[in-house]
């Protein structure tokens, strides 16, 4: 068996969780880094209103991101079980079917949009002032979509089989071009909202070449064979049935974001629809490091619970969430002293904008430092193929809480009423996913201690055990 998916079952858990989780968020900020710096550029290069219409148009990226979820995550969690049981054929099949998804449902995806642009957009929150700004923005990303879906997805398998500087390379390079190409298209080029659209499709087509690259030179553990391209419906159901539970996270973020969207119009109007939008980038720049850190935790916490080492699954959990912690916790810090600082890095000349963000940052980024522990503790459940704990978990905050709350709060206090729903969201749901984890850590402490009452046994009686066979 290849080295790199065996050290997973017997290296230091620490020295693995920081060989894994480094590059993945290094990674993951990087994919952050795509809508902070659409955001950016197009707030000082083209002004509040393209800042609104990426804020309309991100409902639509995030069931973009939802597709790659569904398939990527799934299909990661497969790939690390099939190798944890040595079943390295069923994990082929399971990256083959993966990438054929990735490609597929976003392709299909962008067909209904063009077929209705003005009616979804307007959907997610799009005013007369915000269309032409969000149709030249979105007409863009959607013609990308199948691109965008293959880099972040595939990144997922490379992580898998124990590859994880490979998975930060390419999406590196992704952000450094998007970056450099926003500045050239905005402010040399002079192409506005379209040249931002453009830059990020561009950054996406190279990163998902680069990935392609990696599987179809020989480089990969894991190899795509023509073969396994064949879509089969048992390896499509356990993909889906894994990654569900992020999908309908990220689903739930969409609509979220639409009842979001059309709650700030309501009560502030264009100005609240760019604070959001600010804050949304934020939002995701401190998620991302924590989402990378349990990518970095999944192939340990997967390979080990399919070998049935319980003891290096719960160590690998417990390190995955201090580490998480210290992240959220980092940023709380930062938001709660320095509001009007981080506002400004989106926009100039906007003291209004600025002094709004400002205010509703201390209050709707007022529970991030839980955010670590809840979003750790419920990707485990996926990581070991617990799909129902994990969609209750995952939906618990964005479905369960946050929706209900957003409809009902702002009747109450009004604008007010909008920021506070975050903070109330994150404390319940942190607390829902407490009592579920602490049930799993007391359910793996009894796995592993009749484990190690069967070895035991093994060693005191070898040759009873022997006669079996």
């Amino acid at each position: 068996m290849d080295e790199r998916p065996r050290e997973l079952g017997y290296a230091p858990v620490g020295r693995l969780l920081w060989h894994f989780s480094w590059p993945a968020i290094v990674g993951m900020t990087c994919n952050a880094l795509y809508n902070v710096v659409d955001r950016a550029f197009v707030g000082h290069g083209v002004g509040p209103l393209a800042i609104a219409a990426t804020t309309v148009a991100f409902p639509v990226m995030i069931i973009l991101m939802a597709l790659s979820v569904l398939v990527g995550v799934g299909t990661t969690a497969l790939i690390s079980i099939r190798l944890g049981e040595q079943k390295k054929e069923e994990a082929e099949l399971a990256a083959a079917n993966g990438t054929a998804l990735l490609f597929l449902l976003p392709l299909s995806f962008a067909v209904v949009y063009f077929l209705f642009p003005e009616p979804i957009l307007r959907l997610f929150g799009a005013t007369d002032e915000v269309m032409p700004y969000a149709r030249d923005f979105m007409d863009i990303i959607m013609l990308g979509a199948p691109f965008g879906s293959l880099g972040m997805g595939m990144n997922n398998f490379i992580r898998a089989e124990g590859n994880p500087l490979m998975a930060m390379s390419t999406q590196v390079f992704g952000a450094l071009l998007n970056g450099i190409l926003n500045y050239v298209f905005i402010f040399h080029l002079k192409m506005g909202i379209k040249g931002s659209a453009l830059a990020t499709v561009t950054g996406q087509v190279f990163a998902s070449l680069w990935v392609l690259s990696y599987y179809f030179t020989g480089r990969s553990l894991v190899k795509l064979k023509l073969k396994n391209f064949a879509l089969r419906l048992p390896v499509i159901l356990n993909i889906t049935a894994i990654g569900f539970a992020p999908f309908a996270m990220q689903m739930a973020n969409s609509l979220q974001q639409v009842i979001l969207n059309k709650t700030v119009l309501r009560y502030s109007g264009d100005l609240g629809l760019s604070a959001v939008g600010i804050m949304m980038s934020i939002a995701g720049l401190l998620l991302m490091p924590i989402l990378g850190i349990s990518q970095g935790a999944q192939p340990i916490i997967g390979f080990n619970y399919g070998a049935r080492q319980y003891s290096r699954v719960i160590d690998a959990l417990k390190k995955a969430v201090i580490a998480a912690s210290c992240v959220s916790v980092t940023g709380y810090l930062a938001l709660r002293l320095w509001p009007s600082q981080i506002a400004a890095l989106f926009t100039e000349g906007e003291p209004e904008l600025i002094d709004t963000t400002a205010q509703a940052m201390r209050t709707f980024f007022a529970m991030i430092f839980v955010i670590g522990f809840q979003v750790i503790c419920s990707n485990y459940f996926q990581a070991v193929g617990k799909a129902k704990q994990a969609a209750v978990l995952s939906l618990s905050r964005q479905v369960l809480l946050f929706i209900p709350l957003l409809l009902i709060l702002p009747h109450f206090w009004g604008i007010k009423g909008v920021w506070r729903t975050p903070p109330i969201a994150d404390a319940l749901s942190s607390a829902i996913t407490a009592c579920f984890i602490l049930r799993e850590v007391k359910l793996l402490s009894a796995k592993k201690q009749l484990a190690g009452t069967q070895m035991a046994t093994v060693q005191l009686n070898p040759s009873r055990h022997l006669n079996r066979y």
